[in-house]
């Protein structure tokens, strides 16, 4: 068999999310698979390095599939190119090492969430940006943040999933960068856990809005139960943004 990496980008707007269900067929795992298994005449699974929640996007979603085809990677990238739908692309396609994996190889992510936090209309970016127009305290989100970095057991700030060993994960940086109105929270860490991001992003957002003093920062942490953690924000706001590997100094 032999093995692919594949890099796609995609607008998670209308998709039930990356992982495939039985019940619908809008997902971006399902899209890939069904044009892969075509272009290549047998059936193709693939693996992602992370399974984004509905309506969440990706800028750099790195996949991996094994095929007894030995497909040229310029031709078959073209196909894909012009058989995908249009709110998924193709970026990149190489042969990959027999033991490399999209999930299970992966060292580092990086997730950018971003909030358009004014009261002006946002027209263009409406469907990939939180509107937020109250005003934010900064600094105190910037104090929050730092208290959240690091290896730390994560309970509080993911959705419960059965068959979850662990939920200690390494949240390496939260940086904060305004552009104008735009605010982006930028996430790099080991691995995020079910809707942890979206709930970091809710309770930040509880602090820099007042609603949250950064002193309970800790206690939230320790308690390891979701309802002390903030509100899980919206999906459409969250972008996949990078993915390292060993080989890129991960």
């Amino acid at each position: 068999m032999n093995n692919y990496k594949l890099t796609v980008c995609y607008d998670g707007t209308k998709y039930r999310g990356w992982q495939k269900q039985g019940n619908t067929a809008l997902t971006i795992q399902g899209k890939l698979e069904q044009q892969l298994s075509r272009l290549l005449g047998e059936p193709v699974e693939i693996a992602g390095c992370g399974r984004t929640d509905a309506g969440v996007h990706a800028r750099a979603q790195v996949c991996s599939f094994r095929t007894q085809a030995a497909p040229d990677c310029e031709v078959l990238l073209k196909q894909l190119r012009e058989t995908l739908p249009e709110d998924i692309g193709a970026l990149s396609l190489e042969p990959a090492p027999p033991r490399f994996h999209a999930r299970l190889s992966c060292v580092e992510k990086t997730y950018v969430y971003r909030i358009w936090n004014s009261a002006e209309p946002d027209v263009f970016e409406r469907r990939y940006r939180y509107a937020l127009p109250e005003k934010l305290d900064l600094p105190a989100m910037r104090q929050a943040a730092s208290l959240l970095c690091g290896r730390h057991d994560f309970a509080s700030f993911c959705t419960a999933r059965p068959g979850k060993k662990s939920t200690v994960r390494e949240l390496r940086s939260i940086e904060l960068q305004q552009d104008g109105a735009e605010l982006r929270l930028v996430f790099t860490g080991d691995g995020f856990l079910y809707n942890m991001v979206r709930i970091l992003t809710g309770t930040l957002l509880e602090v820099g809005l007042g609603r949250m003093p950064v002193s309970r920062i800790p206690a939230v942490l320790a308690a390891g139960d979701r309802a002390m953690a903030g509100p899980t924000a919206p999906a459409k706001g969250l972008i996949l943004w990078q993915v390292n590997y060993p080989d890129q100094g991960g």
